[in-house]
């Protein structure tokens, strides 16, 4: 059973399309990797993060994070510097070639997905659409 993670994500279209240079489904930055890492730390039990998608907003999608305990069959597993990322099966496609981000500002803390799939997102950027 996973327990739902308290934070908060937001949707970034990417302009242009750059090519994947891996076969990863999603890349995590540094700055990603270490909030990860400092979240599971905190939370005994979980083996890494699972990110879903959900239909929620004015435009149709949104991201869900999870604390993880074990790999669904269908589930893809992304190992980046020592962090397990988990993603639901029915988030794969919504999520390929997608960078996930952690940016901190002095008004907000939040994972950033920028997505090139993205064809659009709503005006507080918490819902997109494919």
């Amino acid at each position: 059973m996973a327990a739902r993670i308290i934070s908060s994500a937001t949707v970034k279209a990417v302009a242009s399309k750059r090519p994947i240079q891996s076969r990863a489904a999603l890349v995590l930055t540094p700055a990603a990797v270490n909030k990860i890492k400092t979240i599971l730390s905190q939370k005994a039990g979980c083996t890494g993060l699972k990110i879903g998608v959900r239909q929620r907003g004015c435009n149709g999608l949104s991201y869900t994070l999870e604390y993880a305990t074990e790999k669904g069959k269908l589930d893809e597993e992304v190992v980046q510097d020592g962090v397990r990322v988990i993603i639901d099966r029915k988030a794969q496609l919504t999520l390929l070639g997608t960078e996930m981000d952690f940016v901190e500002t002095k008004l907000s803390s939040e994972f950033v997905f920028n997505n090139p799939n993205i064809k659009g997102t709503c005006g507080c950027g918490e819902s997109f659409s494919i």
